[in-house]
């Protein structure tokens, strides 16, 4: 699991990975962030687009387009079944957004 921010300070790769994937999941209407917390909590860890659309109030281009987005930040990927594409959260992507709030414990060595 990667090293939280008070460990050591990012390098210029790692910062650009990590502001590409809050910026997906920065959307103004949480939509992004509700989608991946809907995939994430999937039993058997996959779900049909056909099951994501219909929890929101948006038309499916507008969720194709934010799972799109989740897509190109590593967040999630997708596997086309027929007419349908299922998609799975990237557990390495979730480790690493976990890691990264994590302040140093009062007392704790540098």
């Amino acid at each position: 699991m990667p090293p939280g921010l008070s460990a050591a300070p990012l390098g210029e790769d790692r910062a650009g990975e990590l502001a590409k994937v809050f910026k997906a999941l920065g959307d103004p209407v949480r939509l992004r962030l509700r989608l991946l917390s809907l995939i994430a909590s999937r039993q058997g860890g996959e779900v049909c687009v056909c099951e994501l659309t219909p929890a929101f109030d948006v038309s499916q281009p507008t969720i194709s387009h934010h799972l799109k987005r989740l897509r190109q930040a590593g967040l999630i990927d997708g596997e086309r079944r027929g007419t349908w594409v299922y998609y799975r959260v990237l557990p390495e992507a979730l480790e690493g957004l976990a890691a990264v709030p994590r302040p140093r414990a009062a007392g704790a060595e540098a």
